[in-house]
C-alpha cells in the first residue's frame, strides 16, 4: 500500500490547525498524491505539499465540476446574506436556522465539484478522502460527484431541517457509495441516529508527525515571550468557539493567588475578556493574534509548562489541542468533558484533570502547575491516545477505501 491518495480539503485556505497538518503529512506519506483545495490553500501548506511532490489543484477540472463550484459559491453567498439578515434573536428559530441549512447545501455542492475533479484527474488512487466533510447530504455529494469516497465528519454543527432532510432522502442510495469516518465514537453515536444506513468507521483524524519539541525550542519559546525559566506559563490555543468553556477560565483566573504567564492565540477571541485578564495582578497575558503558522504555534507550545483545554461537559469531538500536546510533548490541564478522553488520561502524571465547568477545580490545577510543573509526556503518548503516524493513517484509509470498492463490486 504505497500508491497515491486523492485528498480533498475544502478548508485548506484556512491557516493553522491539525486539518492542514494532517493534509500535508498524508501527502508526504504517499508521494504523487493529488490534493484538491476548492477554495484555495494557505501558503504554508503549499510549501509542504511541494516538498512532498504532491499535485495540487485549486480550481475545478472539467465543465461539470465548474458548474457545481459556481453553484456552491452562489449558494454560500445566499447563506452569508441570510446569516446577516436573520442574526437578531427576534426572528424565529426556524428563520435563524435557514441560512445554515443553505450552508449545508453549499458544502455538498463544493464536495461534489471536488469529487468530479478527482474523477477526471485521478482514477487509480489507493483512496479518495474528503478530509473535512459536511455533516449532512452524504449521499447527495456522492451522486452529484459521481465518485465513491471516504469522508471525515468531525462534528455535527447543524442538523438537517425538513427541506435538507428531503434532499437527503432523495439521495439516500448514494450513501452506499460513501464510508463516513468519525474521529471519535461520541461523534459516531451522535450521527448514527440521523443517518442509520450510512456506512461508517471510527478512526482518529490527527496524526503523529514525530516532531516533538526540542530543548532549544523550549528555550526559544521562553525567550520569545520574555518568560523567565523559573516562572510558570500556560498556553491557551485556538478560537473561542461555543463548545469551549472560556467562562470557566475567566472565573478561575480571578482565583489566582500566585504569578502566572498565560500565552493566548486563536480566532475569534473576546477582547473584553482579554482586557479583564490583563488587569489581574497575578497574571501576565501574552497575546498572539490568530490564526498563526505552524512555526509560531510550536513556539507558543514550547513556552508553556502546560496547555489548557477546557470544554463544556458532553463535548465528544476530537480535540486537536490534545493531539498537539501529545505529538509535541506538552503537559495538559484538561477538563473531564469527554468520558472516553478522561478514561485515557486517567492516572497520567502529565495530564492534570479538573471537573468541567468548575472554576475552583481549574484554579487548583493552575496552582499545581505554578508550584510544580507536570512532567513532559513521553514519545509513547500519541499511541496511547490512538494517534497513528501519517503512514499508518494512509494505510488505514487505503484499507477502508478498498472495502468500499469491494462492496460496490
Amino acid at each position: 500500500m504505497t500508491g497515491p491518495l486523492v485528498l480533498i480539503e475544502p478548508y485548506a485556505n484556512r491557516l493553522g490547525g491539525h486539518h492542514q497538518r494532517t493534509l500535508v503529512a498524508l501527502a508526504q506519506a504517499r508521494p504523487s498524491s493529488l490534493v484538491i483545495a476548492p477554495h484555495g490553500i494557505a501558503t504554508e501548506s503549499v510549501r509542504g505539499l511541494r516538498e512532498a511532490g504532491a499535485r495540487l489543484v485549486t480550481g475545478p477540472a472539467g465543465q461539470a465540476a465548474g458548474v457545481l463550484l459556481v453553484a456552491a459559491r452562489l449558494t454560500a453567498g445566499f447563506s452569508a446574506a441570510g446569516q446577516g439578515l436573520f442574526r437578531s434573536r427576534h426572528w424565529t428559530r426556524r428563520l435563524r436556522r435557514l441560512p445554515h441549512q443553505i450552508t449545508l447545501i453549499a458544502r455538498c455542492l463544493t464536495e461534489a465539484s471536488a469529487l468530479r475533479s478527482a474523477r477526471r484527474l485521478e482514477s487509480g488512487a489507493d483512496a479518495l478522502v474528503i478530509l473535512t466533510a459536511s455533516e449532512a447530504l452524504h449521499g447527495a455529494a456522492a451522486l452529484l460527484g459521481g465518485q465513491p469516497h471516504l469522508r471525515f465528519v468531525h462534528e455535527a454543527v447543524t442538523t438537517e431541517d425538513a427541506v435538507v432532510r428531503l434532499l437527503g432522502r432523495l439521495a439516500r442510495p448514494g450513501e452506499q457509495q460513501v464510508i463516513a469516518v468519525y474521529p471519535t465514537q461520541a461523534v459516531g453515536d451522535q450521527l448514527a441516529g440521523a443517518f442509520p444506513d450510512l456506512p461508517s468507521v471510527v478512526g482518529g483524524f490527527a496524526v503523529d508527525d514525530g516532531l516533538r519539541l526540542t530543548a532549544a525550542e523550549r528555550d526559544g519559546g521562553r525567550a520569545a515571550f520574555d518568560i523567565p525559566a523559573d516562572e510558570a506559563a500556560v498556553c491557551l490555543v485556538g478560537g473561542w468557539w461555543p463548545y469551549k468553556d472560556i467562562a470557566v477560565v475567566d472565573a478561575a483566573l480571578a482565583y489566582l493567588k500566585e504569578p502566572l504567564h498565560l500565552v493566548v492565540t486563536g480566532s475569534p477571541l473576546d477582547e473584553a475578556v482579554l482586557r479583564r485578564w490583563r488587569d489581574l495582578s497575578d497574571l501576565r497575558v501574552h497575546i498572539v493574534p490568530g490564526p498563526v503558522s505552524e512555526a509560531v504555534l510550536r513556539l507558543m507550545y514550547a513556552a508553556a509548562d502546560a496547555a489548557l483545554v477546557t470544554r463544556h461537559a458532553g463535548t465528544g469531538k476530537e480535540s486537536g489541542l490534545v493531539a498537539d500536546a501529545a505529538r509535541l510533548g506538552v503537559p495538559l490541564i484538561v477538563s473531564d468533558h469527554d468520558p472516553a478522553l478522561t478514561a485515557l488520561l486517567h492516572g497520567q502524571p502529565w495530564a492534570l484533570m479538573f471537573p468541567a465547568g468548575d472554576p475552583a477545580g481549574l484554579a487548583e490545577a493552575l496552582h499545581t502547575v505554578i508550584r510544580q510543573p507536570p512532567p513532559v509526556p513521553g514519545p509513547d503518548v500519541p499511541d496511547l491516545l490512538g494517534m497513528r503516524s501519517a503512514a499508518e493513517q494512509a494505510d488505514f484509509l487505503t484499507r477502508t477505501f478498498a472495502s468500499l470498492r469491494s462492496k460496490e463490486s
